[in-house]
């Protein structure tokens, strides 16, 4: 074989190996429901296979994927990493995913969109042309999370500490006093009454704060750690052709659960 050829063959088949380990799967519906298309091959226009402006979610089981929103991988593009995307409306690829090819980044364009790390591929997902089953629920326990911490603000009145006497307060006090003692006295008895008035003045006056800041009122914070009554997960029992099986569910099931031909929930 021409030794130019070799290196060749070596590229391509590695290519080929990669584009055949590479599979994704969309969904018509977000979190995987609805109708949906998986492919491990370049598709140029999802029109041909009524799957066009359609994704909803994706699940990405191996590989690295490039999807566009125009046919012939035009327009806006972005790359795609093993992983489950319950929604693309967050990526702004929602309805919008016309062509997608397995990414190989040495003959993409440099600079492309790649989200961040999606959640872990989702098992228990509906996959294309799967046939469900009926099974039988036979226990749901609800299992609770740890204790919560509850905190609330509590009012206390609390004693001031003592103040020096209030100079300020007490000239005004003095001064007030002595126009109020020199007004109910007469001639000499004016005198001492502006006395009088002035001293008892200056006495209100300087103890005025004393009296008004005597006590205060201060918020405490109180916390205690209550029980959790908010279900983490269900621990679910179910009977399918004899066979008990047992998986964690998120929300509480109904009476029944649909799975696969092996048993294997699909919710």
């Amino acid at each position: 074989m021409n030794t130019l050829l070799k290196p060749l063959l070596v590229a391509a088949l590695v290519g080929a190996a990669a584009q055949a380990s590479a599979q994704i799967t969309f969904y018509e519906s977000e979190g995987f429901h609805g109708r949906a298309f998986s492919t491990d091959h370049p598709v140029q226009n999802l029109q041909r296979f009524g799957f066009n402006d359609r994704a909803s979610s994706v699940v990405v089981e191996r590989g690295r994927w490039l999807v566009c929103e125009d046919a012939r991988f035009e327009g806006r593009c972005a790359v795609l990493r093993r992983g489950s995307y319950g929604t693309l409306r967050s990526l702004g690829l929602d309805n919008r995913i016309s062509s997608v090819r397995s990414f190989d980044p040495r003959h993409e364009q440099a600079g492309l969109y790649e989200p961040a790390p999606p959640a872990p591929v989702y098992e228990y997902r509906h996959r294309p042309d799967e046939r469900l089953f009926e099974a039988n629920v036979t226990s749901a326990r609800a299992v609770v999370g740890p204790p919560e911490q509850r905190c609330w603000l509590e009012r206390h009145e609390v004693a001031a500490p003592e103040r020096d006497i209030n100079v300020p307060g007490a000239v005004i006090g003095g001064v007030v006093g002595g126009i109020l003692g020199h007004q109910v006295g007469g001639a000499s008895g004016k005198d001492l009454a502006t006395v009088g008035g002035a001293v008892g003045g200056a006495v209100l006056g300087a103890n005025v704060d004393r009296i008004r800041d005597r006590t205060t009122g201060q918020e405490v914070r109180r916390c205690e750690n209550v029980a959790s009554t908010t279900p983490q997960y269900w621990d679910v029992t179910y009977n399918f052709r004899g066979v008990e099986h047992r998986v964690q569910m998120t929300s509480q099931p109904g009476a029944t659960i649909p799975v696969n031909r092996d048993g294997q929930p699909r919710v």
